[in-house]
């Protein structure tokens, strides 16, 4: 067995809360092993296992983000580069129904419901083989022997790590790609919390608005008087 690229510790294993499982030494293109890991990672386990059903009965295409050179785009990926990984898609699968089992050997009933929160794939080993004896290969240089054209077989590994969603070692943002809102609940109702307080300081605003209009009120009656005066005082003339 070789060693995992994610930490967790061995307390956290016998809880249930985490689940473990790797695949090793793969004939399959690790490239395309990272490009169905990408597409599966935090999702659920259930969701996941139909979700490499269909890319394995080419029902569903696995986008593409790295390793996509020369590579057609697809209308259901919504323009984005893809293909249908089939061999990678099995050995993923299986992976994910290794981790489910030993989840449950742990004493986690509801395995299936567990989060993909770690989907790795690389490269573990190179075999390099060369043409056979008397292949046009060996006598193409200019003195009379050239490099050796390898064909060389790239073995891979994957790793998949489940785990539940209370499980505290989650980080923030696994939690946000999971799509645990459990502590953004309390935030809205906090917010929505303080309207009467905004309500209060309106009745002041009211009351400052009626001291102007009183103070016009008042020097308009004096306005009104001194015309009045100025006749009484042409007639006793």
């Amino acid at each position: 067995m070789m060693k995992y690229s994610i930490q967790i510790s061995k307390e956290d294993r016998k809880s249930g809360d985490v689940s473990l499982a790797q695949r090793y030494d793969l004939n399959v293109s690790y490239k395309d092993l990272g490009a169905v890991c990408d597409a599966v990672r935090y999702m659920k386990a259930s969701s996941a296992l139909t979700f490499l059903d269909k890319a394995i009965k080419m029902e569903v295409a696995v986008a593409y983000r790295r390793h996509n050179k020369h590579m057609g785009s697809r209308h259901e990926l919504g323009g984005k580069k893809g293909k249908y990984p089939i061999k990678a898609s099995k050995e993923v699968r299986l992976a994910i129904l290794n981790a489910i089992a030993n989840a449950e050997n742990q004493g986690n009933l509801d395995a299936e419901n567990m989060y993909i929160i770690h989907s790795a794939a690389n490269k573990t080993r190179i075999e390099r083989r060369s043409p056979s004896k008397g292949s046009i290969a060996w006598g193409r240089g200019m003195y009379g022997r050239s490099a050796i054209n390898h064909s060389d077989i790239e073995y891979a590994k994957v790793e998949i790590a489940l785990a539940n969603p209370e499980y505290k070692g989650i980080s923030k943002n696994m939690k946000h790609f999971i799509g645990v809102k459990k502590a953004a609940e309390p935030k809205g109702k906090a917010a929505t919390a303080p309207k009467p307080k905004s309500a209060q300081p309106a009745a002041p605003k009211k009351a400052k608005e009626k001291k102007p209009a009183e103070a016009q009120a008042a020097p308009s009656a004096p306005a009104k008087e001194a015309p009045k005066q100025q006749t009484t005082a042409a007639e006793t003339k």
